[in-house]
């Protein structure tokens, strides 16, 4: 009878122990839960008040009376959107080089600025000028920039903010063109204060909360696509 006793205290141990591991497992579940459901409404808030930026820098762009005080270099001015503050700069796409308008020697000369070796320089300007004369389109998606020859993932992201396939200029205007470009094609300096930056502009969108979560939009748009329009810009890139 003792050792009966025994065998079922022991049972019912077991099982208490086994409950508490059971609860330890589902109280640490449910407050990953509770964590990485704060950390999803926190950033989603954060992204709309970056978008917010964003929609507020479109339609200064759009307002002839405030257009001149949004200087299209990439450099930031500080805004508000309820509780959130943001730091929204714009960047004209006529100040980067034209993957598909410039000079294929151009592009060699951006890319080894980049960092590219003559060679990879050589083999990009090959596969463009390829690209542009032979059955395949010329490019239609920045990202296809990735999958040509002599690229790298290195070089990719060095290059991906000095061109563009939106300014149909054989060269990038040099007021809004970036150091690298202006020493890597030999431009003159010129002031971006007071240019006309076009109609296409990349709209950099950086939102922060008081709980110090953060998130960051780039968006690259068309101003006034059509007239009759019913939207003002139309979204030719989205990176979040």
């Amino acid at each position: 009878m003792k050792r009966q006793k025994g065998i079922a205290l022991l049972l019912v141990l077991w099982a208490l122990a086994l409950l508490s591991l059971l609860l330890g497992g589902l109280a640490g579940w449910v407050q990953l839960e509770t964590r990485q459901g704060l950390w999803q409404r926190q950033h989603t808030q954060a992204l709309l008040a970056a978008e917010a930026g964003m929609n507020q820098a479109v339609q200064a762009l759009l307002d002839k009376a405030h257009r001149p005080r949004w200087i299209a270099d990439g450099r930031g001015m500080p805004l508000r959107f309820d509780d959130a503050q943001l730091v929204v700069g714009v960047t004209s796409e006529r100040g980067k080089l034209d993957l598909n308008a410039a000079q294929v020697e151009d592009v060699a000369r951006v890319a080894q600025a980049c960092g590219a070796s003559r060679n990879q320089a050589a083999q990009l300007a090959k596969a463009l000028q390829a690209r542009r004369g032979g059955d395949e389109p010329p490019l239609r998606v920045i990202e296809e920039l990735r999958q040509l020859p002599g690229m790298t993932q290195v070089l990719y992201n060095r290059l991906l903010p000095e061109v563009t396939l939106w300014s149909g200029l054989d060269r990038p205007e040099p007021a809004f063109a970036t150091p690298l470009l202006k020493r890597a094609l030999n431009m003159p300096n010129q002031a971006a204060v007071g240019g006309d930056p076009g109609d296409v502009v990349t709209i950099q969108s950086q939102a922060q909360l008081p709980s110090g979560y953060s998130a960051r939009l780039q968006t690259t748009v068309l101003l006034n696509p059509s007239e009759g329009n019913a939207q003002p810009y139309r979204v030719l890139r989205w990176q979040e």
